[in-house]
C-alpha cells in the first residue's frame, strides 16, 4: 500500500489530469445531450441543433475543465481577478487551438491515409491519433503556459 501511495504523490498530477479528463469528456457529452433535449422543442433542423448544442457543450465543459485543472490538477491556488482572468484566457485559447487541431487533424489524417475503420466507424484511427496528440497538447500547454505559477 505504501508503494502505491508514493507512486500515487510521484505523478498525482498525470493521474488526476487523467481523471478529469474523463470526467469532463462526461460533462460535454451529458450537456450536450441536455442542450439537444432542451433547445429540440425550439430548434427543428438536426444540424442547426447540433451545432448549437455541440458549441454550448463545448463551453461547459472547457468552464469545467478550467476549474477542475485550476484546483486539483495543476493546484493553482490564486483567485485574484486579473490571475483568473489571465488563467482562463490562457486556457480557453489554447483549448480553441487544440480544438482547431482536432477539427483539421482528423481529416487531414484521413486523406494522407490513417482513414481505417475501428469497430465499424470510418476514420477511427485517425480520430484516437488525434485526440492522444489533443489530450498531451492540452497537459502541456496547461503545465506550462496556463498555470505556471501555481502556488502550494
Amino acid at each position: 500500500m505504501a508503494k502505491i501511495k508514493e507512486l500515487f504523490l510521484k505523478y498525482k498530477e498525470i493521474i488526476m489530469y487523467l481523471v478529469f479528463g474523463v470526467l469532463t469528456t462526461l460533462v460535454s457529452w451529458g450537456s450536450y445531450a441536455l442542450f439537444e433535449i432542451a433547445f429540440g422543442f425550439f430548434i427543428k433542423n438536426t444540424i442547426v441543433l447540433s451545432s448549437v448544442a455541440n458549441v454550448l457543450s463545448w463551453i461547459v465543459a472547457v468552464l469545467f475543465a478550467f476549474i477542475t485543472n485550476k484546483l486539483w490538477v495543476f493546484e493553482s491556488k490564486s483567485f485574484k481577478g486579473a490571475t483568473v482572468v489571465k488563467e482562463l484566457g490562457a486556457f480557453v485559447g489554447s483549448r480553441l487551438l487544440t480544438g482547431v487541431l482536432e477539427w483539421f487533424g482528423v481529416p487531414l489524417l484521413m486523406l494522407i491515409g490513417l482513414d481505417q475503420s475501428i469497430l465499424g466507424i470510418e476514420g477511427m484511427l485517425a480520430k484516437i491519433l488525434i485526440s492522444v496528440i489533443v489530450v498531451i497538447l492540452n497537459y502541456i500547454l496547461s503545465k506550462l503556459l496556463v498555470f505556471r505559477n501555481k502556488k502550494k
